[in-house]
C-alpha cells in the first residue's frame, strides 16, 4: 500500500486498497515480530513458542508473561489498538473478524467477546474489550514505549478522559448513521438519525478542534495512545458529512499520523 503523505489522503480510496484474499471469509491469523523504527527502544524479552500462535513476551510487570491476540475488523475502531501494539513494540497475533459474514455473531467469537464487537484482546489474565481499556493496558504493559504519562495520575486521567469521549460520545454519534436499529425499530427513525449525524458528529469535532486537541499531538508535545485513536475515528468524518475545512487542526493531525510507519503498516496488514 502506498504511503499516505497528506491529510487529504489520510482516508485511502477504495480503488487503492489491496484486495482481500481468500482468507477474508474466516478468522485470519497474522503475527508481527519486526522492529519498528518509529518507537523508542523497548527492552522486552521474547521467548519462542508455537509458530502458529505467536510468542510469549515479558511485559512491564516483573516476571509477568502475556500472550496478546487482537481480534479486529478492517476499517473499524480496532485499528487504534493495532497501531498501539506496534508503537509499544509488542509481539502479538492478529485474528480477523469478517463483518460481511457476520463472524462477530458466531458462537466461537461470542465465547471470546459476548458483546459481538471489536476490538477484543486476549491476554494471559483474560479478555479485554473497549478501546480505551485496551489502549491503557498496552501503555501500562509497555512503559518503555512512553505511550502514556504513567507517573502523573492527573495527566493519565486527562488522557483517559479524551479517549472516553471518543468512545462514548463521538463513536456513538457516528454509529447513528448505519446502526439505527440499536436505538429504534421504525425505519423512519433510522432516516432521522442519519440526517442528524453531520450535526452531532460535527459538534464533537468542533469541540476537539477548539478545546481538546492540545498541540501537534492530542495531549500536547508528547505522542500517546490518544493519537492512534483520534486518527482512527477521523477516518470516518467525511462519510459522516463533516466538512474537513472546518477542522484544520484535526486534519493536520490526521495527516501527521498517516505519515507514521506504524500507521501505514497497521493499515496495510488489516487491508491485506
Amino acid at each position: 500500500m502506498a504511503p499516505v503523505s497528506s491529510s487529504a489522503q489520510a482516508v485511502i480510496p477504495a480503488t487503492q486498497r489491496p484486495p482481500r484474499g481468500a482468507e477474508s471469509g474466516r478468522l485470519a491469523a497474522r503475527q508481527h515480530t519486526k522492529a519498528d523504527p518509529d518507537r523508542r527502544p523497548c527492552l522486552l524479552r521474547t521467548m519462542p513458542n508455537s509458530a502458529t500462535v505467536g510468542r510469549r513476551i515479558e511485559i512491564g510487570i516483573p516476571g509477568a508473561r502475556n500472550m496478546l491476540t487482537l481480534y479486529y475488523a478492517a476499517r473499524t475502531c480496532s485499528l487504534a489498538s493495532h497501531i498501539a501494539l506496534l508503537d509499544a513494540g509488542a509481539t502479538y497475533e492478529l485474528k480477523r473478524i469478517d463483518f460481511g459474514r457476520t463472524e462477530q455473531r458466531s458462537p466461537a467469537y461470542l465465547e471470546i467477546n459476548p458483546k459481538g464487537r471489536v476490538p477484543a484482546m486476549v491476554t494471559a489474565r483474560g479478555v479485554l474489550t473497549e478501546t480505551p481499556a485496551i489502549l491503557a493496558f498496552i501503555a501500562q504493559s509497555f512503559p518503555e514505549a512512553r505511550l502514556a504519562p504513567m507517573s502523573d495520575p492527573f495527566a493519565f486521567a486527562a488522557l483517559q478522559s479524551f479517549n472516553s469521549y471518543l468512545c462514548a460520545t463521538l463513536h456513538v454519534a457516528h454509529a447513528h448513521r448505519m446502526r439505527g436499529n440499536r436505538w429504534a425499530d421504525d425505519p423512519a427513525s433510522f432516516a432521522d438519525m442519519q440526517r442528524k449525524v453531520p450535526q452531532s458528529v460535527g459538534a464533537c469535532y468542533e469541540l476537539i478542534e477548539s478545546r481538546m486537541l492540545r498541540g501537534p499531538w492530542v495531549m500536547g508535545e508528547s505522542y500517546t495512545i490518544a493519537d492512534p485513536y483520534l486518527f482512527t475515528v477521523a477516518q470516518w468524518l467525511e462519510g459522516d458529512g463533516v466538512d474537513p475545512a472546518s477542522i484544520p487542526r484535526v486534519m493536520e493531525h490526521r495527516g501527521r499520523m498517516a505519515e507514521r510507519v506504524n500507521v501505514q503498516r497497521a493499515m496495510a496488514e488489516e487491508l491485506a
